[in-house]
């Protein structure tokens, strides 16, 4: 197996977190290596130069709600833009965090579902935001981060399970809330010093993400409308399946017992190579057991 089967396998087993992550960081570096290729040979696309008002931001999310007209997917666009390197690493570092809490509660849908809908909550905030508040008005301002998605994660996380021990490793053991306590004081100081719009949009994240739990707690699940429009559409794009004629051939079925054992046999073998990763890491298998669990997952 190559390196491309081996992101593949990743990607398939990884999850919605894992998924998430490699989309963010692959709209990072693809677009970075194409740049730099293309400038190699003195390519030059002047419709993605950033002095192009239809340039490459037509994927950030702007403050002038206008701009909504002609880049409607903003919206959820930006929300897996970042702005650097740095930028990128510690939003998929407490991605990687949040996420791995939140699945402990809840469904990979539903994770998706917070994502995308505490993204939309955030943006728009953002905007209602620089066409408001006295300090922002006439100002101006694009955004890019998935910062208020992740907050509206781990916020949902520590309103719902506030309680849960998280050991880290400067502080040792606290409590989850403490985590997001901070994580939102850090945002309300900041929001005056710089990057306020940036700040705000975390806060609403957060907000989102308290707002989530509760209505969910009252049985509404603010989630099932993400489900319902990826179903959707997902639909469209997947063909139908036809039963083509088939000759059909007499063959002796295995017993009842013998296929048991079998599928007994090959989910132990499952199980035991998840265990393996777990304790340690996937690079812990063999060429072996990535071929098996590449094939199962297809």
């Amino acid at each position: 197996m190559g390196i491309l089967d081996d992101l593949k396998l990743e990607y398939r087993t990884g999850g919605i977190t894992q998924r998430l992550i490699f989309w963010n960081v692959g709209l990072f570096v693809i677009p970075m290596v194409i740049f730099s290729v293309l400038s190699l040979f003195g390519v030059e696309l002047l419709f993605l130069r950033w002095d192009n008002p239809f340039s490459a931001d037509w994927l950030s999310l702007s403050s002038h709600p206008v701009d909504l007209l002609w880049k409607p997917w903003s919206l959820i666009s930006y929300a897996f833009l970042h702005a650097g390197f740095l930028h990128l690493l510690f939003n998929m570092l407490v991605l990687y965090f949040s996420g791995r809490l939140f699945l402990t509660f809840f469904t990979q849908k539903q994770l998706l579902g917070v994502y995308l809908l505490s993204a939309v909550f955030a943006g728009l905030i953002f905007i209602f935001s620089y066409n408001v508040l006295p300090a922002l008005v006439d100002t101006g301002a694009k955004m890019v981060g998935a910062s208020g998605a992740i907050m509206a994660v781990l916020v949902a996380t520590a309103t719902y399970a506030p309680y849960y021990q998280v050991r880290l490793l400067l502080f040792g053991t606290v409590k989850l809330w403490h985590i997001a306590l901070v994580l939102v004081i850090m945002d309300l100081i900041q929001a005056s010093t710089g990057n306020t719009g940036g700040h705000l949009a975390h806060l609403a994240g957060a907000l989102f993400g308290f707002v989530y739990i509760k209505m969910l707690q009252n049985g509404n699940d603010l989630s099932r409308i993400v489900s319902a429009v990826t179903e959707f559409f997902g639909g469209l794009f997947t063909p139908k399946k036809t039963v083509p004629f088939k000759k059909v051939h007499r063959n002796v079925k295995p017993s009842p017992a013998a296929a048991k054992s079998n599928k007994d046999i090959t989910q132990k073998k499952i199980d035991d190579i998840l265990d393996k990763i777990s304790k340690s890491g996937y690079d812990s298998l063999t060429k072996e057991e990535k071929e098996f669990l590449f094939k199962v997952g297809k």
